[in-house]
């Protein structure tokens, strides 16, 4: 399933409307979606480093709003909608220890989990579920969605030729790790 959807997302960077379906897939990923962004946004910035900043501000306005989907997903619909995206990733048990977590430490939770890998779907909707301050989760969800996607854009931009040599002649290499630190993210959430 996994490797369907990784395929379908690498087709659209390659397609002229590659900015619309990075908002699509920025958007989705921070409500249901598994696959994150990045697979998308270093392959479109690495191709038009000139365009870098519009399309790490895409991608970040684009996850804010999907952010909210999911803050309204876990606010109006945990026990139906939420619970389902919850168990489609096998991650009921890691949620109900997550709800304690985040009670105590949800601001931190939302800013240091908007910069890993570990699927932040899982944040926007217990951050709903628990009715977190909306304008403190927004200006969270700004914050780190805006840090992670401008610093890959920042990075990219200044040193994208050595960068894009290093990926070009270790592909496999990096998509390796780029595999390893996405399934990390997920079993790092269901067991730690």
């Amino acid at each position: 399933m996994l490797r369907k959807l990784y395929d379908w997302t690498m087709s659209l960077a390659a397609r002229p409307n590659a900015l619309g379906a990075l908002a699509v897939v920025s958007f989705a990923e921070s409500s249901f979606f598994p696959i994150p962004p990045d697979v998308m946004l270093l392959p479109m910035i690495l191709a038009r480093r000139d365009r870098a900043w519009l399309i790490a501000g895409v991608c970040t306005v684009s996850s804010v709003v999907g952010a909210l989907v999911g803050y309204a997903i876990g606010a109006l619909l945990y026990d139906s909608v939420g619970v389902w995206v919850i168990e489609l990733y096998g991650l009921q048990a890691k949620a109900d220890e997550f709800h304690a977590f985040f009670e105590r430490y949800g601001l931190m939770v939302i800013l240091a989990k908007g910069l890993t890998p570990i699927p932040f779907k899982i944040v926007t909707i217990t951050s709903g579920a628990m009715h977190f301050n909306l304008p403190l989760f927004v200006g969270a969800c700004i914050v780190t969605r805006g840090a992670r996607f401008f610093l890959v854009a920042a990075l990219l931009k200044f040193f994208g030729e050595p960068i894009r040599n290093f990926v070009e002649k270790r592909l496999t290499l990096v998509f390796t790790l780029f595999l390893v630190a996405l399934i990390g993210g997920f079993v790092a959430l269901r067991y730690l």
